[in-house]
């Protein structure tokens, strides 16, 4: 894998290495010099250039060229002296000519952050130490359009279509609605489901996706109760018990945070017209979305797509903290005892003199549970400009939709052969799926899309300005939540005790399981009663996969870029712990880490 990315991203690009990849290799040539150039041109990165308005593609190479030398050289100034941002230029009749509409000349998008992972770091792994492999390739290893990546990218599709439905219907309760079916059952119906030969999904006991595993993500507890990590709903009791967890009211000292979203408009999507496509490749800025009056809590994809379309991007986990602190939520047994806020604390037999505070107590997670998140996002700013430049979700939709109005003969621009060739792959399988239900997958996006196969963006500006792999969301989940699964004990479950107070603790006497669900269309929490444990381990894990999979819910990533970036933005959270630890020279401890592949990490100060 590494010897591969070097090959295909880590070298310099000039013009005729460009031009000759758009003349893309025949069957027999090498499988990996196939996969080679059809990354590199079909799928790389060019939001912000030149592109065509006919085909929505790159219009020149020597810009990409450009783009590329400019991440190499490290510096902001080479994207404003060398390379020709999009907004400034149109292209008419095939020809490049100076843009002159001053509405589209204003404000126009930045590439954001694309020399961030060029610096170093005085705690933790350099940007440059973590790594993840590389992303699916368009082919794979016998030369045909890649299942793994045919099936993300429905997997992207099908989320556009039910992302106006309520979220409690994703569960094996009887809620699900004939749309949501139907999108499992085109899911289940593509080849990659039953070889899972790259990112795995979580499947049922027959192999199968179904209400309680869909679109769920990959670590342990995920699949376990409602699909919303509890942490995106409840609150805690306030210090003078004027509200309580159901309230959905966050105590931050003195002050609250309410758990309730401001409410997007339902089936109001963006970018369907391949103008507006165009104009977004381009990096002009666009207008904000529509919103109804109010807030509700999350209850549908479209409400968790908005919560991560504004967020501060450590602030799930810092509302998680601030729950769990005002639960009273043991640590880690292994150094419970120096918290002096855990079981032992509880007990005047084993109740400390002294306690940590400043050190293992609640001041020290709620500052680390936020500093790792700028140095996952400067290591995933290296992933992203400076190996992979992967192209986004709606890039790869509208080459998909250019096919298309290809075999049409809707469209007398010359695209490239091996385009047509290869993307015909996901044209026919998302198509042969309609065996499985009324409609395949491209007939249901045709339906909310102006009868194209560009993919319907929650954003009007549809992604970030800056490469998809990995994901900038995931890689800080992956972090901020390997630091509370360091911190608090994992084992926990989250119970009514027989006091009526709402814990995670372990389970006593007297103590009822419950969780919590939106209810009445999202203006209030529901609470119930179940029969399987939410430990405190898989709600963490499920935190992470519904930030990282929001995005997706959006349309701005694949799967890929929330499984792998998750798992990097652990690599650097442990990093640091580990050099925390080496600095602890008095008391003994040890931090347990359950890892997003199901392991255990253990870091200690002997």
């Amino acid at each position: 894998m590494n010897e591969r990315r070097q090959k295909s991203y880590s070298v310099r690009i000039d013009a005729a290495e460009l031009a000759r990849s758009r003349q893309y290799p025949t069957h027999q040539a090498n499988g990996d010099e196939q996969r080679y150039a059809g990354d590199l041109y079909f799928m790389s990165f060019t939001k912000g250039l030149i592109h065509n308005d006919q085909t929505g593609l790159l219009q020149e190479p020597r810009d990409f060229v450009e783009f590329r030398r400019a991440i190499d050289d490290g510096f902001i100034d080479p994207f404003t002296d060398r390379v020709r941002h999009g907004a400034k230029y149109k292209v008419v009749n095939g020809k490049i000519k100076d843009e002159t509409d001053p509405t589209k000349l204003q404000d126009f998008r930045q590439w954001e952050a694309p020399t961030a992972g060029v610096v170093h770091e005085l705690e933790g792994p350099d940007p440059q130490a973590v790594t993840m492999p590389a992303a699916p390739p368009l082919l794979d290893s016998t030369g045909n359009t890649n299942p793994e990546l045919i099936f993300e990218m429905a997997e992207v599709y099908e989320l556009a279509i039910v992302r106006d439905l309520p979220l409690n219907n994703f569960e094996n309760n009887g809620t699900a609605d004939d749309e949501l079916k139907a999108s499992i059952a085109r899911l289940n119906g593509l080849d990659y489901l039953s070889k899972q030969n790259g990112r795995p999904r979580k499947v049922n006991q027959k192999g199968k996706l179904d209400e309680q595993t869909v679109f769920r993500g990959s670590s342990p507890g995920v699949e376990v109760g409602p699909y919303l990590s509890q942490f995106m709903l409840i609150g805690n009791k306030s210090i003078n018990g004027e509200v309580n967890v159901q309230d959905g009211k966050i105590t931050y000292g003195v002050l609250e945070i309410n758990q309730k979203v401001p409410i997007a408009t339902p089936k109001i999507d963006y970018m369907t017209k391949l103008d507006d496509y165009v104009d977004v490749q381009r990096g002009i800025k666009q207008p904000t979305e529509k919103y109804d009056e109010g807030r509700r809590f999350i209850y549908t994809p479209r409400d968790l797509a908005t919560y991560v379309h504004y967020d501060a991007l450590y602030q799930a986990y810092l509302n998680a903290c601030l729950i769990l602190l005002g639960m009273g939520t043991p640590f880690d047994p292994g150094f419970d005892h120096l918290s002096g806020g855990g079981v032992a604390a509880q007990d005047p037999k084993t109740r400390r003199h002294a306690n940590g505070f400043a050190l293992y107590g609640g001041p020290h997670i709620l500052t680390l549970v936020t500093e790792v998140a700028t140095r996952a996002l400067k290591a995933i700013r290296f992933q992203k400009f400076n190996n992979h430049l992967r192209l986004r979700p709606e890039a790869l939709a509208a080459r998909i939709d250019l096919v298309r109005r290809q075999n049409d003969c809707q469209i007398q621009e010359e695209i490239p052969k091996a385009l047509s060739q290869y993307v015909q792959g996901f044209i026919d399988k998302l198509t042969e799926n309609k065996k499985w239900c009324k409609l395949s997958t491209l007939e249901e996006i045709c339906a909310i899309a102006h009868n194209s196969y560009l993919l319907p963006m929650a954003f009007p500006e549809g992604s970030p300005m800056h490469p998809a792999y990995g994901a900038g969301h995931a890689t800080v989940a992956g972090a901020c939540v390997t630091i509370l699964k360091a911190f608090f004990d994992t084992s926990t479950v989250l119970v009514k005790d027989s006091s009526q107070e709402y814990k995670f603790k372990r389970m006593e006497k007297g103590d009822k399981l419950v969780a919590f669900r939106a209810a009445n269309g999202g203006c209030a929490l529901e609470e119930s009663e179940i029969d399987n444990a939410l430990t405190l381990e898989g709600e963490l894990n499920k935190l992470a996969a519904n930030i990282s999979i929001a995005r997706n819910m959006a349309g701005v990533h694949y799967f890929t870029d929330y499984y792998d970036s998750i798992r990097m933005g652990e690599q650097i959270a442990i990093g640091i712990l580990e050099e925390q630890a080496l600095t602890y020279s008095t008391d003994p401890f040890v931090l347990s880490v359950p890892t997003f592949d199901g392991d255990v990490v253990r870091i200690g100060s002997r």
